[in-house]
């Protein structure tokens, strides 16, 4: 019993960091991208509706938010990047699809809600807040 669980810890353990790995990844790339208003994400922000400045919030908050995920403690500082990932890609999904963009416009937000979703699920009982019940 006691192996089972080991190998089942390890397992999530895994799961959580290529998950985290891949999701800081996306995250700091399009911040990135953002921050420096890339030509063609300014472009696609103009078409989705929104004005040039939050460009560089959102790329602030990602870069800030990516940090919180990765840097061991802080719990409530990582349940709330979670949850802003969460929001700003649903965001975009949205975003998408009310401008009737391309499907294929949708695989990077919908990428990145999945790896946030893995991330927040798989992530260790240190990096989680403290239950009430506990």
């Amino acid at each position: 019993m006691e192996q089972t669980k080991s190998k089942s810890g390890k397992r999530n353990k895994i799961i959580y960091w290529i998950a985290t790995l891949w999701l800081s990844l996306g995250m700091t790339a399009t911040g990135i991208v953002q921050l420096l208003q890339n030509k063609d994400e300014a472009a696609m922000f103009g078409r989705l509706g929104y004005p040039m400045y939050l460009l560089i919030i959102i790329g602030v908050w990602k870069m800030l938010g990516v940090i919180a995920v990765l840097v061991p403690k802080f719990p409530l500082v990582k349940e709330w990047a979670y949850a802003g990932f969460f929001f700003v890609m649903s965001g975009a999904v949205i975003s998408h699809l009310a401008v009737n963009d391309a499907p294929a416009e949708l695989f990077g937000p919908l990428l990145l809600i999945v790896l946030t979703i893995v991330s927040w699920y798989f992530r260790p009982a240190n990096r989680k807040l403290l239950s009430l019940n506990n």
